[in-house]
């Protein structure tokens, strides 16, 4: 089975060099990417819209020869899921590590500052507690050291999506800042935050208490609740 590891905000694919050891082990082909814009500091991030970042998760599940598994973090969870609606049939399964689907006219976060075509990576005070839990201050030098700014018009842009099929590709919410109960009871509420995922069919929740980066605090769990996800797919 192949499995695309798509990063959150400010990540490439180095940020899941703790976990892709536990998928390979496995038995699973790893693919964690880089998307456009993100390849360095310097790199060009001028006109780098969430489509071209679909589109590249896209062009990755194209080149598989069969079905594949998608994992995204944090605001890579919107981007595999403008994957999913773009390539339903060949999706096994989409993990959302502490994200959800991002549905229609939807944006990731247009309240990060902005410096021109870049949102840099903000303090530590920018966020909540919540989000920081576990990352200790050895982790978050080395996430500050590692940080790409995201591209502003993958933060800013509008998801749009085209096919309902997206609905019936079982998805894995492994939640962390937020425990599955609490996400559960946003759905039952009827809670603009979480309308696409209460509309996807096949729904499971795994609860991996820590902060909002679990390829930093937990990497180990997260390679287990990510295999876990994979096995009920029932293929290999």
């Amino acid at each position: 089975m192949d499995i695309i590891l798509v990063p959150g905000f400010w990540l490439d694919a180095s940020s899941w060099e703790e976990v892709t050891p536990a998928l390979e082990a496995a038995g699973l082909r790893t693919h964690p990417l880089t998307l456009p814009g993100k390849e360095s500091a310097g790199a060009s991030r001028a006109g780098i819209t969430l489509q071209d970042h679909i589109d590249a998760v896209v062009a990755v599940i194209d080149r598989m020869p069969g079905k594949v598994v998608l994992v995204g973090h944090s605001g890579g969870g919107a981007i595999i899921h403008g994957a999913v609606d773009a390539r339903p049939d060949k999706v096994e399964r989409a993990i959302y590590v502490d994200s959800g689907p991002l549905g229609e006219g939807g944006v990731i976060n247009d309240e990060l500052a902005a410096e021109g075509d870049d949102v840099p990576l903000p303090p530590w005070e920018s966020f909540d507690d919540a989000d920081l839990m576990d990352l200790d201050d050895g982790l978050r030098q080395a996430f500050r050291a590692r940080a790409v700014p995201e591209p502003r018009g993958v933060a800013y842009g509008r998801q749009h999506l085209h096919d309902e099929r997206r609905y019936n590709v079982a998805a894995t919410v492994i939640a962390c800042e937020f425990p599955s109960v609490v996400l559960r009871e946003w759905i039952a509420a009827g809670s603009p935050f979480v309308a696409e995922l209460a509309r996807v069919r096949d729904v499971e929740y795994v609860d991996l208490p820590t902060g909002h980066w679990p390829q930093f605090t937990k990497p180990d769990q997260l390679a287990q609740a990510i295999l876990a996800a994979v096995d009920r797919t029932g293929s290999n």
